[in-house]
C-alpha cells in the first residue's frame, strides 16, 4: 500500500493523521496555492528575481547563473531538503543548500544580501492574494447564483419570522436579497484586500537594508530600485514602505478578516436554510443513495448547511490566531508566528473554500416547496387579514364596531382552540358563518391572497437585482462559471 514517510519512519496511509479540511472539504486549486510546490517553486522565484535584479544593478552576477537558477525553479529534491533541514534546523538554509547543489555554478549568489523573510514572507504575501483571488471567484459565483435564486422567487410569499415567530409576509425572492447583500459586502472587503497588498520586499535582518546598503557601496537609490525590480518581477506594483525583518502581521489579520466576514455571511445562510428545513420548506440537493441518518432511514438532515456552519465557526475563531500574533510581535520581530502561521493561515483559506463551495450547491440545487409555504402562510393569515375583512365590510354597509367586536371574539376563539386542542385555524371558518360579516367564500379568499400581504418584496428584489447585482456581475461576467464538487 502507499507509505509516507515522517521523520524518518515509514508509516502506511492510514495510520497518520491527514486534515479533513484537505482530504474531505476543499477544492484541489486551493490545496494546490497551499502545497509545498508551489511554497518552494516560489521561494526559487524569488531567489531568481533577487539575482536579476542584482545584476541589473551592476552586480557581478552572470547571466549563465540566472539561467541556471531558472533552469531548476521547479525540479526540488524534497528529500535531499529534508536531511539537510535534520542538519541544520533551518528550513530556508535547507533550501538555499538543495537548490545550490542542483545550481552549482550559481550557488555562490544564491540569496545574496537576503534574510529568511524575503523568501518566506513575500511567498506568504504572494500565497495569500492568489488564495484570495480564488475566494474571489467562488464568492462571485455564489452570488450570481443566490440573484438567479431571488429572480426566480421574487413574487413567491412565504411567512416571514422575527425571533423566529410568525410576522408578516414577505417573499422567498425578498429573502434571498438578505443573504445577496451580505455576500455584496464581503466582496467590496476582499477587492479592499487584494488591492492594498504589496509584498514585504529585501529589508534585511531588522529593516534597514542594511545588507544591501553595503553591497550597493550605500547607494540608497539602487537600494530602493532593487526592491522595485522584484515587485515587478514577482507581478506586484510596489513593496511595504517601512517594517521590521517581517511585514506586520496586522496584514494576516486583515486577510483572514475578510474571510471571517464571508464565513459569517455563510453561516447566516446555512442557519436559515436549517430553519427552512425544519419547516420542510426547502431540501438541500439530495443524492438518490444519500443516507441522512444512521438509525432513521426515513430523514434528510440538512448535512450540508450544517457543515456551513461547523466551518464557519472554525474561520471565524481561527481569526484570534493572527490578531493575537499582530498583537504580541516584540520589537523588529519574534518567531512565535511561524509556527502558528503555518497552521491558521491555510486553514483558514481551505475552509472558506469549502463553505463556498457548499453554498454554492445547496442555492443552486435545493428545493422549494410552495406548498408547505402556503400552508403556513395559512395558519396565519386569518389573523393578519382581519383588518382587510374588516375594512371590505364597512364599505359594503357593515357597522364598524359590531364587525370589529365579532373579530375579536372570534380570534380569541380560534386562538384558545389552536393552543389547547392543537387544532387548525378556523378563523376564516367562523367568520364565513357569521351572518354580521356577510361574505362569500370568493370574496374571502381575494381578501386572503397572500400577495396581498407581501408589501414592496417583488418590487423590492426585481429593483435590487437590476440596480445592484445585474451591474456587479456584469463587471465580472469574466469570473462566472465553476465546477463545484462536493466530496461527501
Amino acid at each position: 500500500g502507499a507509505e509516507v514517510r515522517m521523520k524518518g519512519t515509514v508509516m502506511k496511509m492510514g495510520e497518520v493523521y491527514e486534515n479533513p479540511l484537505c482530504t474531505r472539504y476543499s477544492g484541489s486549486e486551493m490545496k494546490r496555492i497551499f502545497s509545498p510546490d508551489t511554497k518552494f517553486r516560489t521561494w526559487r522565484k524569488l531567489w531568481v528575481a533577487l539575482a536579476e535584479s542584482e545584476r541589473e544593478l551592476g552586480l557581478d552576477i552572470t547571466e549563465e547563473q540566472i539561467a541556471e537558477l531558472k533552469a531548476h525553479v521547479n525540479d526540488i529534491d524534497y528529500e535531499r531538503a529534508a536531511k539537510y533541514e535534520h542538519e541544520v534546523r533551518h528550513d530556508v538554509m535547507a533550501h538555499v543548500k538543495t537548490y545550490g547543489d542542483a545550481c552549482p555554478g550559481a550557488k555562490g549568489i544564491i540569496h545574496l544580501g537576503a534574510t529568511s523573510c524575503y523568501v518566506g514572507d513575500n511567498t506568504d504575501i504572494i500565497v495569500m492574494r492568489d488564495a484570495l483571488k480564488v475566494v474571489r471567484k467562488l464568492l462571485v459565483n455564489c452570488i450570481a447564483a443566490v440573484a438567479e435564486f431571488a429572480e426566480k422567487y421574487k413574487e413567491l410569499p412565504t411567512l416571514a419570522y422575527t425571533h423566529f415567530q410568525a410576522a408578516q409576509p414577505t417573499t422567498l425572492g425578498k429573502r434571498a436579497t438578505l443573504w445577496l447583500q451580505d455576500l455584496t459586502y464581503d466582496l467590496e472587503q476582499i477587492d479592499f484586500q487584494i488591492g492594498r497588498m504589496k509584498l514585504l520586499g529585501c529589508k534585511g535582518t531588522t529593516g534597514t537594508a542594511a545588507s544591501f546598503y553595503e553591497l550597493f557601496d550605500g547607494d540608497t537609490d539602487k537600494v530602493k530600485k532593487l526592491e522595485q525590480l522584484i515587485a515587478e518581477k514577482m507581478g506586484f506594483d510596489s513593496c511595504c514602505a517601512v517594517s521590521g525583518q517581517t511585514y506586520s502581521r496586522k496584514v494576516d489579520y486583515n486577510v483572514v478578516s475578510v474571510l471571517c466576514g464571508i464565513a459569517q455571511s455563510a453561516a447566516k445562510f446555512s442557519n436559515d436554510i436549517r430553519l427552512l428545513s425544519h419547516l420542510k420548506e426547502f431540501d438541500e440537493p439530495f443524492e438518490a443513495g444519500q443516507i441522512g441518518s444512521s438509525a432513521m432511514a426515513y430523514k434528510r438532515n440538512p448535512m450540508r448547511s450544517e457543515r456551513i456552519a461547523s466551518l464557519a465557526r472554525y474561520i471565524m475563531v481561527d481569526t484570534l490566531n493572527p490578531a493575537i500574533t499582530a498583537a504580541t510581535q516584540w520589537f523588529e520581530r519574534t518567531l512565535d508566528d511561524s509556527a502558528n502561521k503555518r497552521i491558521s493561515i491555510p486553514e483558514a483559506f481551505l475552509a472558506t473554500d469549502a463553505i463556498l463551495s457548499l453554498y454554492i450547491n445547496v442555492i443552486s440545487g435545493g428545493s422549494v416547496y410552495p406548498n408547505m409555504m402556503r400552508r403556513h402562510l395559512e395558519e396565519e393569515i386569518p389573523f393578519m387579514a382581519t383588518e382587510n375583512i374588516l375594512m371590505y365590510c364597512v364599505k359594503k354597509g357593515g357597522d364598524r364596531q359590531e364587525l370589529h367586536e365579532a373579530i375579536r371574539r372570534h380570534s380569541v376563539a380560534t386562538t384558545k382552540q389552536i393552543k389547547l386542542s392543537g387544532a387548525k385555524n378556523d378563523l376564516f371558518d367562523r367568520i364565513l358563518a357569521d351572518p354580521t360579516f356577510g361574505l362569500t367564500a370568493e370574496e374571502l379568499e381575494k381578501l386572503a391572497d397572500p400577495s396581498l400581504f407581501v408589501g414592496c418584496a417583488p418590487k423590492q428584489t426585481e429593483e435590487y437585482l437590476r440596480d445592484y447585482i445585474a451591474p456587479l456581475l456584469e463587471a465580472n461576467k469574466d469570473e462566472l462559471g465553476v465546477d463545484i464538487s462536493i466530496n461527501v
